[in-house]
């Protein structure tokens, strides 16, 4: 319930926070006439849902006021969904400091591991399992290579992974993102840097994670633990993975970064808000939505392209990860388990160990994201005094919220759908 102090306010001011996204008005305005014709897996249909009502009255939302009454905000909750994009600022954010806690102050790699389309069926037959497949075969791929002390650096690297399942046009492109550190430790418990600005011939290491990830399929199918597409029998489903063996699948390995940072940055775009950004969209109505997008077969260049509303929402859809599916993970120096050792080489490194503050609130963070754009609704501080605002309630319901609002009395007030 409401505490005392504000079920009976005498403020000059009102403010309703209450932002929409163009991605938000879309699930809004047509998800529910496509929920009714098209089939919506159960954790899908979670999603466009807490997408539709993020920030709206349906989730109730924080109260902020100034402590001599001259003004208070109604903040209206996120939803905090991993696939929405409404709120996935202040969780990259605090990620984002989680790592530069994490990063050692060394040269990183960026190595992107896909794989190839064909085997995008049994995926989607077999999301969750093919995942881990994806995240074993590179990380023994990458790891089996650098290990060797015959032919490459000898060392145990730190890296970081993140999954990608989609491409420029929202299709099913499934692939990894990995931060990998251009050095690792010996077996004799010392840092080791590489020298030429070199990790591994990419051609060989493509090679070896193609073989790793087609074993790893044929050893699950034997067992019986994938189900098979539709109408493919398993005969044509080992022919077709020996002739994924055959074809080249891309493995790239970026130019050595100087630090890690600028990685993460760019790692931290696929762990939260969805596959496609708000800026991207340039208009939208009923029938069809255009977005931007890089042609990556014409060198990057920025096209434009139509799809149908309906099939904008299948496509988003489709990447909406299931539950408690891990799409970043840790491994080598930087695994959680190999805290002492990832301390050791920060110390041979000559980097101060010591814990990140990953504490950012809220109102923090949208006051930051204000001064960036220049939006005056991101206030902590009253208009009228310039007194901090109080904080007089963290969960209040939809219903409490109007409660307050009928009992408040407003002069000439601001108001935001």
């Amino acid at each position: 319930m409401l505490k005392t102090s504000i079920e009976k306010p005498d403020m000059t001011a009102l403010m309703e926070v209450s932002i929409m996204g163009k991605i938000q008005d879309i699930f809004q305005e047509c998800y529910p006439k496509y929920e009714k014709t098209k089939p919506v897996a159960a954790h899908a249909m979670k999603a466009a849902w807490k997408i539709s009502n993020c920030r709206t009255k349906k989730l109730g939302g924080h109260i902020q006021k100034c402590p001599d009454d001259h003004y208070m905000q109604i903040w209206y909750n996120s939803c905090k969904h991993r696939s929405c994009p409404q709120c996935s600022g202040i969780q990259k954010e605090e990620w984002l400091h989680k790592q530069s806690e994490k990063l050692l102050d060394t040269g990183h790699f960026h190595v992107v591991f896909t794989i190839d389309h064909n085997i995008n069926y049994l995926w989607l037959k077999n999301p969750k399992i093919l995942t881990g497949v994806l995240f074993e075969a590179a990380k023994e791929a990458l790891f089996g290579m650098l290990e060797n002390e015959e032919k490459f650096m000898g060392v145990t690297p730190g890296m970081i992974a993140t999954l990608q399942t989609w491409g420029e046009t929202l299709i099913f492109h499934s692939h990894l993102h990995c931060l990998v550190t251009a050095g690792g430790i010996t077996k004799d418990k010392k840092w080791k840097s590489e020298k030429k600005g070199y990790l591994l011939p990419a051609k060989k290491l493509s090679r070896v994670f193609r073989g790793k990830f087609i074993d790893k399929l044929h050893n699950l199918i034997y067992k019986g633990k994938l189900k098979r597409p539709e109408g493919m029998s398993y005969s044509e489903l080992h022919r077709m993975l020996k002739r994924c063996r055959k074809k080249k699948w891309a493995v790239n390995i970026c130019e050595k970064y100087p630090y890690g940072e600028g990685v993460v940055k760019y790692l931290a775009r696929y762990i939260k808000g969805g596959p496609i950004s708000e800026k991207r969209i340039k208009y939208w109505n009923k029938k069809e939505v255009k977005f931007i997008y890089k042609d990556n077969k014409n060198g990057g260049k920025k096209e434009t392209i139509k799809l149908p509303t309906d099939e904008f929402i299948r496509r988003y859809l489709l990447h909406v990860p299931k539950p408690n599916l891990h799409v970043v993970r840790y491994y080598g120096l930087y695994a959680s388990c190999k805290k002492t050792e990832l301390n050791k080489m920060k110390a041979e490194l000559g980097q101060k160990v010591g814990e990140a503050d990953i504490d950012i609130s809220w109102q923090e963070y949208c006051e930051q994201v204000g001064e960036k754009t220049g939006d005056d609704q991101y206030t902590s501080k009253c208009p009228v005094c310039g007194k901090e605002l109080i904080i007089m309630g963290r969960r209040i319901t939809a219903e409490e919220l109007e409660s307050v609002k009928n009992k408040f009395i407003i002069k000439g007030a601001k108001m935001s759908a």
